[in-house]
Order: C-alpha cells, then sequence, then structure tokens
C-alpha cells in the first residue's frame, strides 16, 4: 500500500514511452507528449505550472506551453488565469471513469475485496501494470484502525512493492525479462538487492500462490499480493493487503494475510472463467501449515 504517484515517477514514465518506441513508425509521438501531459497530474497536485509540467514530462517548457493550450482548447485540462496554472478538466476525467467501467473485473472482485479487508482489517487494492509501475484501480479499506496514504490512481514501483512483484512474476518471461532489463539503470547499486528480492519473490510465488514485502520499499508498510492472469487476454492484474509492521508482522504476513489474499485471487480468477497459468498452493489452510 503506497502514496501516489509524484513527479520524478511521472518523468520515469515518460523515458519509459521514448525508449520503448524509439523507432516504431506508427508510434504518434505528438500524441504521446499530450498524454504525457495529462498522466503527470497525480490525485493531490491540484494545479500545475508549466515549468512544473515540463520537468515531470522531460519536455521543454515551450513544448509543453503549446500542449496545455491544446488540452485546455480539447476540455481537457482547466487553466486558472489568476495562477497561470493548469489542472484536469472533466474531459479527462471522465476518460479515466470510462476505462475504470470498463474494467469488469473491479465489479466481480469488489465483494471479495470487501471481505477480506473486513477479516484482515486493512486496506485491499486491486492494480494493473501501466507504463512500467502498478497503477492502483479499486480500493477496499474496510474498517482499519489505522491510516495509509492510499487512492485509486497510485502509482507503485514493480520491482520492490508486493503489488508490483505479484505482477512481475505472473509475466510470460518474455515480458518479464523486457520489463527486468529497465530496472538496473533506475536502482544503481542497490540493483542487486533489488533483484534478489524480486527472485525471492518468484519462489515465493511458486511455493504459496503470493508474494510478500517487509518493508522493502516503505519501512512502514508489511503487504502480501497475489496475481491474477485474465482468461480473455485482458492483463494481468494484481491484489494486495498492506498495514503497518505492528498491525502485519512477518507471521501474519505469511501465514494469515498472504494466503487470505490468494484465496480471493483464486476465487476472482474462477469468477472470470480460469486460466491455465495459477501458480502456488491455493488451498488456504495448507499454507498455514506450510
Amino acid at each position: 500500500m503506497s502514496p501516489v504517484g509524484h513527479g520524478k515517477e511521472n518523468g520515469d514514465f515518460a523515458e519509459f514511452a521514448r525508449s520503448a518506441f524509439d523507432g516504431d513508425r506508427k508510434f504518434v509521438a505528438a500524441l504521446a507528449r499530450g498524454l504525457d501531459v495529462l498522466h503527470c497530474f497525480g490525485a493531490r497536485d491540484g494545479f500545475l505550472g508549466n515549468l512544473e509540467i515540463a520537468n515531470r514530462t522531460g519536455l521543454s517548457k515551450p513544448t509543453v506551453t503549446r500542449i496545455t493550450y491544446t488540452l485546455c482548447q480539447l476540455g481537457y485540462l482547466t487553466h486558472n488565469t489568476r495562477t497561470g496554472k493548469y489542472q484536469l478538466a472533466p474531459g479527462a476525467i471522465t476518460l479515466g471513469y470510462t476505462a475504470l467501467a470498463n474494467l469488469g473485473i473491479r465489479q466481480v472482485a469488489s465483494p471479495h475485496m470487501e471481505r477480506v479487508a473486513e477479516q484482515l482489517g486493512a486496506p485491499v487494492a486491486l492494480g494493473v501494470l501501466y507504463r512500467g509501475t502498478a497503477l492502483y484501480v479499486a480500493i477496499a479499506r474496510g474498517t482499519a484502525s489505522f491510516s495509509i496514504q492510499l487512492d485509486v490512481g497510485a502509482r507503485v514501483p514493480l520491482a520492490t512493492t508486493a503489488i508490483g512483484r505479484a505482477l512481475l512474476v505472473a509475466m510470460h518471461d518474455d515480458v518479464f525479462e523486457g520489463h527486468l532489463v529497465q530496472l538496473p539503470k533506475k536502482y544503481g547499486d542497490q540493483w542487486r538487492d533489488v533483484l534478489k528480492h524480486i527472485e525471492k519473490a518468484k519462489r515465493e510465488y511458486q511455493l504459496y500462490g503470493f508474494v510478500m514485502s517487509e518493508g522493502d520499499w516503505r519501512t512502514d508498510i508489511h503487504a502480501a499480493a497475489s496475481p491474477v492472469v485474465a482468461a480473455d487476454g485482458s492483463g494481468i492484474f494484481a491484489f494486495n493487503c498492506g498495514a503497518p509492521p505492528q498491525y502485519f508482522p512477518m507471521k501474519k504476513l505469511q501465514k494469515e494475510v498472504g494466503p487470505a489474499v490468494a484465496e480471493m485471487c483464486n476465487l476472482v480468477d474462477r469468477t472470470l472463467g480460469g486460466t491455465a497459468e495459477r501458480s502456488g498452493i491455493w488451498d488456504a489452510q495448507d499454507v498455514r501449515a506450510s
């Protein structure tokens, strides 16, 4: 469970897009730049100026100025004439809610997420793969007695969070390797330790059907997560549940939280039609006894 993405992460997304599609003649760079500008607005940002947007996207300020003007004319941004800054307009918000409405897994998973959130006394989130990160698309908060800064639209790293690793371990090998080669530059001297945690997550998933993060990204959060591979080819999804260490010590994370999340994923998968790519031990009693 994690805070909403910030400027540096949004800049990483722009770099990801440029490197991923460099030389692709079908790729419309101007459209990508416009979408990068929309994408750099976080859930808690409010208004952003052209310079702030330029810093977040890696685009030049003159380019950003032309893009923000165009997006205002199209109804995707609103311009505050007093401050000279911009915020997302209803046109952009409508796109987001339409996309969420089309994610059928949210409706299927909602009652299961609520049940597990109540059972464990901690928020349960649903995430999808988005441009090299895990993007939260649904949250069930239950009756948690603590507060975690978490909203739909939060973007968190793949390599150091439970939900991110759950997405990684469910990928086909070639897709997994494609994501992996982009990470050493990002983590620098820490990469060797990060890679060890990813390899550990792959073993956890094969053994138990879930992966864990013991404060690997944020020291104040312990979490467990498990993936669902959609049978209709619509993508990989992951569910997680996290709490401060005093609520989820490692033993509880392994014996109670992880199995509950994995069992929930199994129920969601069966409802969606099932896949042949399940891993791990899906009987929660067996996991608790392991």
